[in-house]
């Protein structure tokens, strides 16, 4: 990524509140959904280093419960906005890919998490445009 490792870190950490933002956008974090964080972090980020604080900023915030799913949305594309050598393509595709895993694990996409995830792909295809 060709950043300190201060700002690694932090990447995943955001990306741990974005997910987290996802499952918890219906205020019900459904245990299949925390399946699919772990299941997909493990299969798919398991090549990028500090990866685990994906699922370690997702599980203390849905233990703590008390973050907004908006505030943590918010968080990380701020982070984002901030960041934006942090994102390429490849990157983005992955971080949608695991959006809608997270959100299409349990009965479906409901109308909050289609909502958010929409909300992430305009913010996508917002940058591509720039």
């Amino acid at each position: 990524m060709g950043s300190t490792t201060e700002n690694t870190v932090e990447f995943y950490q955001n990306l741990g509140k974005l997910f987290y933002a996802i499952a918890a956008s219906d205020n019900n974090v459904n245990e299949l959904e925390i399946l699919a964080l772990k299941r997909i972090v493990k299969t798919e980020w398991s090549s990028f280093e500090d990866a685990s604080q994906i699922v370690d900023v997702f599980d203390w915030l849905n233990v703590d419960q008390e973050y907004d799913a908006d505030i943590c949305f918010k968080n990380f594309i701020a982070f984002k906005h901030r960041n934006e050598q942090m994102f390429p393509d490849s990157t983005k595709q992955l971080i949608s890919k695991t959006a809608n895993e997270i959100a299409s694990s349990f009965a479906g996409r409901n109308k909050s998490e289609l909502i958010m995830l929409a909300r992430l792909d305009l913010e996508f295809k917002n940058e591509d445009e720039k």
